[in-house]
């Protein structure tokens, strides 16, 4: 079945800046933060200091992933400019994104250049506590002045804004806010990462946020979530339940497979997070292909 991952991250020179400092490759594919505090970013397999286009392409090939979008991550370190190379190298392959520090002097200027200039349709922002934004600033509102302007930006593009927005303990987590600025901009296409980050003892409030932006330009990637569900093992059963509920919410059509790789490859292969759903029995065949192929296709290509 040919897939598009709708949530991996390349690093051509890993340069990540987070709470816990700047983050560097020490090789063999591990990393250490600013703090000294070391760990396994890239699989060895995989890469050894970066993760390249070419090198992801080759594990894409080998998994049937026709095409796979691109999104930015604190631990990576901004990758515009080797985005922008990549939107003409493999324009068939892949769908890069751009991102900014929305408390730059400069942010709105940057992002017209991204858009008007270099040719991206999509903006990701990793505005989480934990690995994000959040964790750099103090929390900041999603529907704020600063964020409805790039929104605004990306609208009259005809673009794509994702978000991740971190699990229910962050004060980055702002289900409402969300909410506000896809109803302020209606031809705007907002895609939440992780699926809200499921948190057990929290399904509830989980399922209600579901609830509460399962609007028209609305979607999800369920990235990363067996590493989220962690030490759920493959092939993902309870994974797979709270992808059960967020279907009977949302509908198939709302969910886009991602692998968050090569971090999320770090706990188990590429090829289980890649065909974990064949081997369960949530999806019917028909939505299958939806939720691994024809929804990415729609939102972002």
């Amino acid at each position: 079945m040919k897939k598009i991952d709708a949530h991996l991250h390349l690093a051509e020179v890993l340069a990540g800046y987070c709470r816990r400092g700047e983050l560097r490759a020490i090789g063999g594919g591990k990393a250490a933060w600013g703090n000294g505090e070391e760990f396994q970013l890239i699989p060895p397999e995989l890469g050894d200091t970066n993760f390249t286009a070419e090198q992801a392409l080759k594990v894409m090939d080998e998994n049937d992933v026709e095409r796979a979008v691109l999104m930015h991550g604190s631990m990576y370190g901004f990758q515009n400019r080797y985005h922008a190379e990549l939107i003409k190298k493999y324009p068939d392959r892949f769908c890069p994104s751009c991102t900014i520090d929305p408390f730059m002097t400069n942010y709105m200027d940057t992002m017209e250049f991204f858009f008007e200039e270099q040719g991206f349709h999509l903006a990701k922002f990793e505005v989480s506590t934990g690995g994000g934004l959040m964790g750099c600033h103090d929390p900041f509102d999603l529907a704020g002045e600063r964020m409805m302007n790039i929104y605004k930006l990306v609208e009259k593009h005809n673009g794509v804004v994702a978000l991740d927005v971190g699990d229910i303990s962050m004060p980055s987590h702002q289900p409402w806010s969300i909410m506000e600025a896809a109803k302020a901009c209606p031809d705007l296409k907002f895609v939440v990462c992780h699926l809200l980050a499921p948190t057990r003892g929290w399904e509830r409030e989980w399922k209600l946020s579901l609830e509460l932006l399962n609007l028209p330009n609305v979607w999800f990637d369920i990235a990363a979530l067996p590493k989220i569900m962690s030490p759920d093992v493959y092939p993902y059963k309870e994974t797979c339940s709270y992808l059960a509920d967020a279907k009977k919410i949302l509908g198939a059509k709302k969910l886009l497979w991602g692998t968050d790789a090569p971090f999320a490859a770090t706990q188990d292969s590429y090829t289980h997070l890649a065909d974990y759903l064949e081997h369960n029995d949530i999806f019917t065949d028909s939505e299958l292909e939806d939720v691994y192929y024809n929804n990415s296709k729609e939102v972002y290509f």
